[in-house]
């Protein structure tokens, strides 16, 4: 039984999964649009969610409080590959979204891939 167990296992180990899911959250961010499966979207889509968060109370806190703002491009540091990605998110993404209490993320699938039929869309984020 799965009562309660978040997130899918994506057919890999551990280790493997939480790196597609880095590499795939860093590539959304860099380049806001990424052409994946279906199953690894609906897998990243929750977790590049919350880190737009992050940096919008980053960017909220960080005039009042420069320590939590300097927390808050840690807590994304720490979930990206990339410290150009975590400066682009906080620099000009979290801005465009502060008005916006969520859904930053838009699917639009695609159809079927021709190799194996596995449904692919495009995970972007909103504008």
């Amino acid at each position: 039984m799965r009562h309660r167990v978040a997130g899918k296992k994506l057919n890999r180990p551990a280790a493997k999964r939480t790196a597609l899911r880095r590499n795939l959250v860093t590539e959304l961010i860099k380049h806001e649009r990424i052409h994946t499966t279906r199953a690894k979207a609906q897998a990243i889509r929750g977790q590049a969610e919350k880190l737009i968060t992050i940096a919008k109370h980053g960017l909220a806190v960080a005039d009042a409080e420069p320590a939590k703002g300097v927390f808050a491009r840690r807590q994304a540091a720490a979930q990206l590959n990339d410290p150009e990605v975590v400066k682009k998110l906080f620099d000009s993404i979290a801005p465009r979204f502060v008005d916006r209490p969520g859904g930053y993320t838009r699917m639009l699938r695609l159809g079927p891939r021709k190799g194996d039929a596995a449904e692919v869309v495009v995970l972007e984020l909103v504008e």
